[in-house]
């Protein structure tokens, strides 16, 4: 557990700080905690949540190919072993200090990424044209429910028994859950602002999660519906689902920061992030099945590739902010996160593509 009201060097700081009932809560949850507390500066904080990703940014490419040539379920299964075990250790990493918890968790993304790239290569086999978002979606859809099932367990456990039993008993990491992506992974981070009980922040970061859960599998079973009665285009759906997941979670991100002060509100905005950015599974995020089936893991490892630099960078530039600036910062990371996602959408719906491509196409002899 991280001590969020430690003094921190902030020179630029607001001249307004936390109110006082947030340290009175602060010191309560201390006096209550089974467990180490730590005092990390939010630049640190966020140098930890980035290092997961410091170790992945080359690891998806030969993942992926490895995963083609000698089969993809011994690279996931030692991907699952590998991160497992690492997280049993993560408590006492860190208490031994923070650099040996920053090269675990290095170590820990490689055994990730291991998971997440050799699954696709299992999907280009396993799921017909028809019935690849539908398939796809539902099995993305089990690491949302699990991560669901971890933070409600979470709360329970943290409050009772104190954080590293989370760690020990599930043996996963709840903050990384197995797909890159903002409207997943986020709301953990943005639950930091609220001043709520281990319990009622175990609940809270569920949330979001389970709706997501039920709309990536709603998501999947629509695209494939609109594609099986020929009601649109592969390419139309595929970018029709990533506009409006993109433009709604983004334009839901730029209010947070003035609904802070309600919290009801704030997790109806994230909720609704949540919902909207889950029909990316069925757009972007599985284009690279339609382009080149041949080559699946490849792209996906080249795709995390860049997932994973902005997972590196993201929390690091987070922590940044916010400790410049403990009350503009959440808005910058917000107004910052919303701005790269349109630029992303619209270098996507100007070359995206769903026929497989010439240079993935099987060249017979004649």
């Amino acid at each position: 557990m991280v001590n969020t009201t430690a003094a921190t060097s902030q020179p630029n700081a607001s001249a307004e700080g936390p109110p006082a009932d947030s340290q009175d809560f602060w010191n309560e949850t201390v006096q209550e905690s089974k467990a180490p507390v730590y005092d990390w500066t939010p630049e640190i904080q966020g140098i930890l949540l980035s290092s997961l990703s410091y170790g992945s940014f080359l690891a998806p490419i030969p993942t992926g190919y490895v995963a083609g040539v000698f089969g993809a379920k011994y690279v996931v299964g030692a991907g699952l072993l590998i991160s497992s075990v690492l997280t049993l250790f993560t408590p006492l990493a860190a208490d031994t200090g923070v650099a040996l918890l920053i090269g675990l968790r290095v170590i820990q993304g490689i055994a990730q990424v291991m998971v997440l790239t050799g699954q696709y290569s299992i999907w280009v086999k396993w799921a017909p044209p028809l019935e690849r978002s539908q398939l796809t979606t539902i099995a993305g859809s089990g690491a949302m429910l699990g991560t669901f099932l971890v933070l409600i367990a979470g709360g329970l456990l943290c409050q009772n028994l104190g954080w590293p039993y989370i760690f020990y008993i599930f043996a996963i990491d709840p903050g990384h859950p197995f797909r890159i992506s903002r409207g997943h992974s986020g709301e953990v981070l943005r639950l930091l602002v609220l001043a709520i009980s281990h319990l009622q922040s175990g609940i809270l970061s569920a949330l979001p999660f389970v709706f997501g859960c039920v709309c990536i599998i709603l998501g999947g079973l629509l695209a494939d519906f609109l594609l099986s009665r020929k009601i649109l285009r592969l390419v139309t759906i595929r970018k029709l689902f990533t506009a409006i997941g993109v433009l709604v979670s983004s334009g839901i991100l730029v209010p947070l920061h003035w609904v802070r002060s309600s919290r009801s509100a704030t997790m109806a905005f994230l909720v609704l992030s949540s919902v909207f950015c889950s029909l990316c599974d069925s757009g972007a995020l599985i284009n690279f099945l339609d382009i080149a089936p041949r080559y699946a893991g490849f792209l996906k490892g080249l795709l995390q590739v860049f997932s994973y630099i902005a997972g590196g960078i993201a929390p690091t530039v987070a922590g940044f902010f916010i400790g410049q600036d403990p009350e503009l910062g959440w808005r910058n990371v917000f107004f910052l996160a919303a701005a790269i996602d349109v630029v992303g959408l619209l270098f996507y719906l100007v070359f995206g593509q769903a026929e497989v491509q010439n240079w993935a196409k099987e060249q017979t002899r004649l």
